[in-house]
C-alpha cells in the first residue's frame, strides 16, 4: 500500500471546489490516484466498490458532454466515479472508500468535491457499464482548484453554511444520547472526533452521532436522519454516504495518532432519539 502523507492536516485543509483552472492533472499523480482507488476499495461492511479515473480530454468533445453535473462544476476535466452493488452497508462503505481516497488526494494539492445528486447519473452509468444490481453513488471531480469562486458557488455555500459544523455536544455522547461528551472525558480520540466534525455531508446536515461507552474505547457510531430527505434521491441514500464519510475521517486520524481499532456490529441500543445504530469502533 501507498505511503502517505499527513492525513490530519488533508482532512482539515479538504473543502469542496466547483471551480478549476485549466491546468492538466500530471500522469504521475493520475498514476497515484488510480493506485488509491486500488488500495482503498473495501469497506468495513465488506463491499467492493468498482472505481474508475475518467479523464474527459481523452474523450470526443460530444461524449464529454454528455457526462455532465448540470453547470455545478466549472473546469474540471478528471472524475472519479464508484460502483457498487445495492445492497444493505454499501452506501457506507462506499463513503468510507471513496472519502479515503479524497483525503489522500487533497494530500497531493488537489481538490474535489462530493457529487451526490448534481450529475447525470445515466450518462455516467453507460461509462462504467453498471449493471441492474449496481448504483453510482456519487462522483468527485479532481484537479487544481480556482481561486475565484462562481457567483452560483458563493450562494450555495451561504446557503448550506458550509464553512459551519454543529457543536462538539451536540454530536458526541457518553454512555447514551442524553449526556453530552466532554473533550476531557475522550482521552486520546479527541482529535478523531474532531475529524469527523470536520468532514463533509449533504447539504452540510452532518447526520452523525457518536457515543462513547463508559470507561472504554468503544464508540458506536449513530445515523440522526433529516426527516423527509431521502425523497429526494432515490438513487443513492445519501445520509448512508455521509456516515460512510463519518467513519473514514474517525479511522484516518485514530491510526495517525496511534490508536488502532476495529469496525464491528454490536447490540448498542440508541434508546430512541430518533437515531438509528450502524456499527461501532473497538480499540484492540
Amino acid at each position: 500500500m501507498l505511503q502517505t502523507g499527513d492525513m490530519i492536516e488533508a482532512i482539515k485543509r479538504r473543502a469542496s471546489v466547483r471551480s478549476y483552472i485549466d491546468r492538466p492533472v500530471e500522469q504521475a499523480t493520475k498514476n497515484r490516484i488510480n493506485d488509491f482507488l486500488g488500495d482503498h476499495n473495501q469497506g468495513p461492511f465488506g463491499h467492493r466498490v468498482r472505481f474508475s479515473l475518467i479523464d474527459l480530454s481523452d474523450m470526443e468533445q460530444a461524449e464529454s458532454r454528455q457526462l455532465g453535473t448540470y453547470g455545478f462544476i466549472k473546469g474540471a476535466r478528471l472524475y472519479i466515479a464508484g460502483v457498487v452493488k445495492d445492497l444493505p452497508g454499501a452506501m457506507e462503505d462506499f463513503g468510507y472508500c471513496l472519502e479515503q481516497v479524497i483525503v489522500r488526494v487533497t494530500d497531493l494539492g488537489l481538490g474535489t468535491c462530493w457529487l451526490g445528486g448534481t450529475f447525470k447519473r445515466a450518462s455516467f452509468a453507460r461509462k462504467l457499464s453498471v449493471t441492474e444490481q449496481e448504483v453510482i453513488p456519487a462522483i468527485s471531480p479532481v484537479g487544481y482548484a480556482s481561486d475565484r469562486r462562481t457567483v452560483r458557488e458563493r450562494i450555495m455555500r451561504r446557503f448550506i453554511s458550509a464553512d459551519q459544523r454543529k457543536p462538539w455536544t451536540t454530536l458526541f455522547f457518553q454512555g447514551d444520547m442524553n449526556k453530552p461528551l466532554a473533550k476531557d472525558e475522550a482521552g486520546d480520540y479527541v482529535t478523531a472526533l474532531e475529524c469527523v466534525r470536520l468532514a463533509p455531508s449533504a447539504t452540510n446536515y452532518q447526520p452523525w452521532r457518536i457515543v462513547k461507552e463508559d470507561n472504554v474505547n468503544v464508540f458506536h457510531f449513530l445515523l440522526k436522519r433529516k426527516p423527509g430527505y431521502g425523497k429526494l434521491l432515490r438513487a443513492a441514500d445519501l445520509q448512508l454516504i455521509d456516515m460512510g464519510i463519518a467513519m473514514s475521517h474517525f479511522e484516518l486520524a485514530a491510526r495517525q495518532t496511534g490508536l488502532d481499532g476495529d469496525w464491528k456490529r454490536s447490540h448498542f441500543d440508541p434508546d430512541g432519539n430518533g437515531a438509528e445504530y450502524l456499527i461501532s469502533w473497538i480499540e484492540r
